[in-house]
């Protein structure tokens, strides 16, 4: 039976400095081995989800731990409480965004916990909560939402996106994106949203800013027949 030592053992040899460097490049910081997302995948077939190993290994504080117990957590047994015990100790937006949204999305009080977050005025849980719904949408069937909900989240981004912190720009803009490919019915709305809002700069410490421009990553999309897209998986 694997457990917290043999598993932080199994991660540390697969950590590479190359992939250690650009995990820090993105806002990681020690401790962490740098273990590939890939190379986790035999691991992941011997445990299958197991929520009190997710449990040990996200308390560590090591990212690769972090992010692996993302992969096995099981995202029905956790609760609000738990959920935002997570997203408090996420300390970066790769493990806002991809580890705490990604398992968020696949539970049943998933709406419910991002709400909230996208109206905490917290950059990371902003983030969260924008990227959970990117990851809803882009995975369970158009009836399963709001069509008037999600139409005034789109609103709320026209009005708020610019002023909002840089992650939260970043993960607000990917919906608009989200929103314009897998929720056909507000395509056309999505687009409208994107053409007023233009061209989003996040500042980024150390690095050159980024331009983000959800108008033109949608038409990409549609020209390339992705309109209507879902993924069968949400978690790798």
């Amino acid at each position: 039976m694997m457990n917290v030592e043999l598993v932080m053992q199994e991660l540390e040899a697969l950590g590479k400095e190359r992939m250690k460097k650009m995990y820090m490049s993105n806002g990681a910081h020690e401790p962490l081995f740098g273990a590939a997302t890939g190379a986790m995948k035999p691991i992941v077939k011997e445990i299958k989800m197991n929520q009190p190993l997710a449990e040990e290994l996200y308390a560590t504080g090591n990212y690769d731990a972090m992010y692996f117990a993302g992969i096995i957590a099981e995202p029905n047994a956790m609760t609000e409480a738990d959920y935002d015990r997570w997203i408090d100790a996420a300390y970066f937006y790769m493990l806002s965004d991809y580890v705490v949204a990604v398992t968020l999305s696949e539970s049943d009080i998933a709406q419910e916990v991002a709400d909230k977050w996208i109206a905490s005025g917290e950059e990371l849980r902003m983030s969260a909560g924008w990227s959970c719904y990117c990851w809803l949408l882009g995975n369970r069937l158009d009836v399963e939402f709001s069509e008037a909900k999600i139409s005034d989240m789109l609103d709320m981004v026209k009005n708020t996106i610019h002023d909002s912190p840089e992650r939260t720009k970043s993960a607000m803009n990917n919906f608009i994106y989200t929103v314009g490919i897998s929720y056909l019915p507000l395509h056309e709305k999505a687009i409208e949203t994107a053409k007023a809002i233009g061209i989003v700069e996040i500042k980024r410490d150390k690095k050159k800013n980024s331009f983000l421009n959800a108008y033109e990553s949608i038409q990409k999309e549609v020209d390339r027949g992705k309109l209507g897209f879902k993924r069968k998986h949400v978690r790798c």
